[in-house]
């Protein structure tokens, strides 16, 4: 590593320390020159992921972007902004993942879907009805009966009362 000061090549390292949550190693140096000391970061390189858009444009992956989006359509849902981040990372991560590197942003939005679905219903609504160009209610009702249908509730078998359960009951109805 090269000294920001003296230029010499060579430094030994004095400290080294995960950050960002294992993403990256942050390393205290002191060159062997001058016995400047300073701080660098190592990181994995990712190989940047091209998105091909509707209209055929291509462009660079935009995490911000994404993030941007998925806060919209999770505003006042209460869904955390670290485990909104969290999502995008597992994105990011999933498309990074794939042998190609270029995606279609339809797969983008099909994975976002995804995983909004199991964080919030509406959260999931909202970005389907911009990510889908929804041009009216009966758009908003397909996709919630398709919704609904996906997520048929698991009937709960009724437990019989006990008898103090019944007993309970014929207090408050006879004081009536």
């Amino acid at each position: 590593m090269r000294c920001p000061s003296c230029h010499h090549t060579e430094s030994r390292v004095l400290e080294s320390r995960s950050t960002e949550a294992g993403k990256s190693v942050r390393r205290r140096r002191e060159c062997l020159g001058c016995k400047h000391r300073f701080t660098t970061y190592e990181r994995i390189e990712f190989v940047p992921i091209t998105v091909i858009k509707r209209d055929g444009k291509r462009e660079s992956f935009d995490r911000s972007k994404l993030l941007r989006g998925i806060i919209r359509a999770c505003e006042k849902t209460g869904i955390l902004q670290k485990r909104l981040e969290a999502l995008v990372d597992e994105i990011e991560a999933e498309l990074q993942q794939r042998f190609g590197r270029e995606v279609i942003s339809h797969e983008i939005g099909e994975l976002v879907l995804r995983y909004l679905r199991s964080e919030s219903e509406v959260a999931y609504v909202r970005f389907a009805s911009v990510y889908g160009k929804f041009q009216g209610i009966r758009d908003f009702v397909t996709t919630l009966e398709d919704l609904q249908q996906e997520d048929v509730p698991m009937e709960i078998p009724q437990v019989p009362p006990t008898p103090s359960d019944q007993v309970e009951e014929i207090k408050t109805s006879t004081s009536v």
